[in-house]
């Protein structure tokens, strides 16, 4: 297997690396002797230099190292501190300066030099290699026995105590984190938000599968890609995220979509093809719908995340892939076990860390934020910024978070409401007219088509209608297409109270029919105006 290019990230040492005169060759510099050791050839050193201070000492160590490992590339970065043992000032410079690099983990290795700059500068260099800011080991080199010249080095782990003023800047960034997987949504779902940073924490320290189930729509797919996202940031990952709906496969094709096939493995294979599996190494596999894969692939599947490796429909040889799987699912994949349809194994595989999204109407206290998101992600598409009038976004917001909104859909209903708001609103501005015809479409679309007899509520009662209690509603619905249909007062109570006039319980039906319309402060006169063709 070829060597990969070694690259050593370090601190010019002021003192240790001081001496530029006739007899620094009898002394030892770390720096120099790090690129001298015939088993640890540097192909790259990024150097850390303290600019102009340093700069006739950084010219005689760049000479040295050219003189005696000339294949080494000496990068040069300029750092400097006002006080170098402020370790917020330290730390903050190091955390820039890492983040600005284009690391190569794919490619190259990485080491982190501990042996120069002040033990601050090295407590920070071991905290940003530790969260793989730095994605790299540490070297620690040594100076040599009496009679030698070259020193050691050592590969090593150092274990060091955390610092509060550190430790508040991982805060910040587990907080930035957090946002990221919620789309940057203020969210007010206390459960929810207790859940998003616990995944937050799974993915900072766990390259295991995880399993996200919940039903459609509600945000598997968009948090599998924060999840990428967020390890990706932190140099965690290499490859790419690749997303498949494990529904839209099936038959031969499933096989040859996930795990590749080899030219003439079947009819059409006309030449090799890379697998989702393979494309995905380095990076994320996130399967949607994992409960609706065959039988023979979650097989090759649970052989594939156990080593690492498995074969292409119609070769003899093996492929390798490291990724992470995400698996998504609106089944209950232990029933599914129970029915034969999905593998134990492969569930006790992918339910190390499991998470169940709830749906839309599960996280009512959501809604505003997540109308504030989908609205600004129109605004983006179109190019065409939109908001609501006051009363229209109180009207709406009354009916989205009442008892008649069902979000069977869950967020995708709410993306596809918004869009169509948005792109109806004149001048930019979404009214209650708007407003109006959308909850109309909405009740039909979750009625199957049809309008229901509570629509008559809203109609009378306006945003009012939402603080009624679902059984009241009911009831009342009833009433009003009773109402609606009847030629006075006394007639629509005859026909509400028809079977206590029969047991000679009520004695004056019109009477009684005023005083439960007075609970919702209603009259007679009121619901005539409401016409059953506006019932809609």
């Amino acid at each position: 297997m070829p060597r990969r290019p070694l690259v050593v990230l370090g601190f010019l040492g002021h003192q240790l690396d001081a001496d530029i005169g006739p007899t620094r060759w009898s002394r030892w510099r770390p720096t120099v002797s790090l690129c001298q050791h015939e088993d640890l050839l540097v192909d790259r050193l990024e150097l850390l230099v303290d600019l102009p201070r340093q700069q006739q000492q950084l010219a005689t160590v760049q000479r040295d190292i050219s003189a005696v490992s000339p294949e080494t590339r000496i990068e040069v970065h300029q750092v400097g501190f006002r006080d170098p043992w402020d370790f917020g000032e330290v730390y903050a410079r190091l955390y820039e300066l890492a983040r600005g690099i284009a690391f190569d983990t794919d490619g190259s290795d990485y080491l982190v030099h501990m042996t120069t700059g002040t033990h601050v500068a090295q407590i920070c260099l071991f905290l940003l290699t530790e969260t793989r800011h730095l994605p790299a080991r540490l070297i620690q080199t040594s100076p040599p026995p009496r009679g030698e010249q070259l020193g050691t080095f050592a590969i090593i782990d150092l274990d060091l105590a955390r610092y509060d003023q550190i430790a508040s800047r991982f805060e910040v960034e587990h907080r930035d984190g957090v946002s990221l997987l919620k789309s940057g949504i203020e969210t007010r779902d206390e459960t929810f938000n207790r859940q998003i940073e616990l995944i937050e924490k799974v993915a900072w320290l766990s390259r295991e599968p995880i399993l996200l189930m919940g039903p459609t729509g509600a945000g598997k797919s968009l948090l599998a890609s924060r999840i990428f996202e967020l390890r990706q940031k932190r140099h965690q990952l290499t490859g790419s995220f690749v997303e498949v709906n494990c529904a839209t496969l099936r038959g031969d094709t499933a096989m040859s979509t996930l795990f590749g096939h080899r030219a003439g493995a079947f009819t059409g294979a006309a030449a090799d093809r890379k697998g989702l599996l393979q494309t995905a190494h380095g990076g994320v596999l996130f399967l949607d719908e994992i409960g609706e894969l065959g039988l023979d692939e979650q097989a090759m599947l649970l052989r594939a995340l156990e080593e690492k490796r498995f074969l292409p429909v119609g070769a003899d040889t093996e492929v390798a892939s490291d990724f992470q799987l995400i698996a998504g699912t609106n089944r209950d994949l232990a029933a599914q076990v129970a029915a034969g349809r999905f593998r134990d194994d492969l569930l006790a595989r992918i339910n190390l860390w499991s998470f169940t999204l709830p749906g839309l109407r599960q996280r009512l206290a959501d809604i505003e934020p997540n109308l504030g998101y989908e609205l600004e992600r129109y605004s983006r598409a179109s190019g065409r910024r939109v908001s609501f009038n006051k009363e229209a976004r109180t009207r709406y917001l009354a009916f989205a978070t009442g008892p008649d909104a069902r979000w069977t859909g869950n967020f995708r209903d709410l993306n596809a409401s918004v869009i169509r708001m948005a792109t109806l609103a004149s001048g930019g501005r979404i009214g209650v007219a708007v407003v109006d015809d959308e909850i109309a479409r909405l009740r039909g679309a979750w009625s199957g088509g049809r309008t229901g007899a509570t629509d008559a509520v809203d109609a009378v009662l306006g945003t009012k209608a939402a603080q009624l209690d679902r059984f009241d509603r009911v009831q009342l619905a009833d009433v009003l297409e009773v109402c609606r249909d009847a030629r006075s007062l006394s007639d629509a109570g005859r026909i509400l109270f028809a079977a206590s006039r029969a047991r000679r319980q009520s004695t004056n039906d019109a009477d009684r029919l005023r005083k439960y319309l007075a609970k919702f402060g209603l009259t007679f006169a009121d619901l005539r105006l409401v016409s059953p063709s506006n019932n809609t």
